[in-house]
């Protein structure tokens, strides 16, 4: 960055610290109750292959990658089905907001992955038909996903939000949801003992782990920096698995920093919906 852009980045967070600071109180707080329950139910997460089997191929490390990116959207799944019966009146328009960002994210995910990694991956590895059940259990959920975001789109004001509609419309396509995101994992990793799998150091790996690298960062950023960006990063628990994702995705903490509190003030009401505060730490959730 020029000397100017550097100034007006660092004046852009001194003012997002001194106008916001009430309004992002709520991510202090970092405790995952006993007695309640949190993000990571009714659907619960994937497990990540590299720390389940310790392997450290291309397609273990991209599988990990991508079970990361599924656990967010995991998270806010069950954030939203949990907190959607107790949302207040005064605080059903910021609930619909995270709720319809959840849903871009979900979205912009899936239409990626079909245009852009599905084929690239075929492509690395010469072999067609790789992802035909992936593309299966896209079909099964998107009609219930679309009608989620339908009833939100096409609410008359935010107070005539209906939280055990929303409830009842996510219950019917819960199951093929979340058997898809386990099974997308499983899917990628296993890739590594095709006959056709790149051997290590290969030209062919290096290429497949940019693809999966690349696709990775991707996903999230063309999506939005002031939704889904903040959507991702406040359900994402860096405690998970012992600790071992503290550090992921790697960047730097004023950066992190910099898209939560500057990005993510354009739309602040909405995040205290999330799974996760501002630094990562498990948080209860609001509504309950």
């Amino acid at each position: 960055m020029s000397g100017i852009e550097t100034s007006l980045f660092f004046t852009i967070q001194i003012l997002a610290v001194a106008i916001f600071p009430s309004r992002y109180s709520t991510m202090a707080t970092t405790a995952k109750t006993c007695n309640k329950p949190w993000a990571d139910g009714p659907c619960p997460l994937v497990e990540t292959p590299q720390y389940t089997t310790g392997k450290t191929d291309i397609f273990t490390l991209g599988a990990t990658h991508m079970a990361h990116i599924h656990n967010t959207i995991l998270r806010g799944y069950n954030s939203i089905y949990l907190q959607a019966p107790y949302v207040t009146n005064e605080d059903k328009a910021d609930f619909v907001g995270y709720a319809q960002a959840w849903f871009r994210f979900v979205k912009s995910h899936h239409d990626d992955e079909e245009l852009e990694l599905f084929p690239k991956i075929e492509e690395v590895l010469g072999t067609k038909g790789l992802w035909d059940e992936m593309h299966k259990e896209h079909v099964s959920f998107l009609p219930g996903l679309t009608q989620f975001n339908d009833y939100l789109a096409q609410l008359p004001e935010p107070f005539d939000f209906d939280g055990a509609e929303l409830c009842r419309i996510m219950s019917n396509f819960q199951d093929a949801f979340n058997s898809h995101f386990h099974n997308e994992i499983k899917t990628i990793a296993s890739f590594a003992d095709l006959p056709g799998a790149p051997k290590s150091s290969s030209v062919e790996a290096e290429r497949a782990s940019a693809i999966l690298k690349t696709w990775g960062k991707k996903t999230v950023t063309k999506a939005g920096y002031t939704d889904v960006v903040p959507c991702f990063l406040l359900n994402l628990d860096t405690t998970y698995e012992d600790g071992m994702w503290a550090n992921w995705p790697p960047m730097p903490k004023l950066v992190w920093w910099g898209l939560v509190n500057v990005a993510g003030a354009y739309h602040w009401g909405w995040w205290k919906f999330t799974s996760c505060n501002s630094a990562g730490k498990p948080r209860a959730l609001f509504s309950l």
